[in-house]
């Protein structure tokens, strides 16, 4: 029997005894939160709820948290960037990464997670550069002083957008296939 026929036979084997060895080569999604100043923590553990998904607080301090095994909160000691290090070390292409900060945006989506903002922006691959551009430009403005203030105030319609955002990702990665690669490692023979 060619390999790739006795890895196909155990894979069907181990799902009707309820383990689905082989075919379970599709990595669980996580969200990330980089989360000190997150406003949108209650809805990404409602939406994670609803789809039994991982979450994991990142921050600098301790923050309380909803009594839910699947949360869970990584508090990280050092500098401004130390939460985005350990969020970019840990995020895979199929995790979700919530975050405002932009260079921590392109950097996750250099490792092909997806990332959106706490007001329903999806960063992509696309737009990231124009996004770290126009931030560096707001940055040089403001140092001398053509203009004031930061973004918008957090509105009822971001949450929205936020909530709609999220669920569209976490479909788009639901809906895709695993690789039959795996299946058919080796020779394929």
């Amino acid at each position: 029997m060619p390999l790739w026929c006795l890895k196909f036979h155990h894979a069907i084997a181990g799902i009707k005894k309820g383990n689905p060895g082989l075919t379970d080569n599709k990595p669980e999604i996580n969200i990330y939160v980089d989360a000190d100043s997150c406003p949108v923590k209650q809805e990404v553990y409602r939406v994670a709820a609803r789809y039994g998904l991982n979450v994991t607080i990142v921050s600098n301090s301790w923050i309380r948290l909803p009594d839910n095994a699947s949360v869970k909160q990584v508090v990280v000691d050092g500098g401004l960037d130390a939460a985005d290090d350990w969020i970019v070390e840990h995020a895979t292409d199929r995790d979700i990464v919530v975050s405002a900060d932009i260079p921590l945006a392109s950097r996750c989506i250099n490792k092909g997670a997806r990332v959106i903002g706490p007001k329903g922006r999806i960063f992509t691959e696309e737009a990231i550069g124009n996004a770290l551009a126009t931030r560096e430009l707001m940055n040089q403005l403001r140092d001398l002083g053509e203009i004031q203030g930061g973004p918008a105030p957090f509105e009822k319609r971001d949450r929205s957008r936020f909530l709609h955002q999220l669920d569209e990702v976490i479909q788009a990665l639901l809906r895709e296939k695993p690789p039959l690669i795996s299946l058919m490692s080796g020779n394929g023979k």
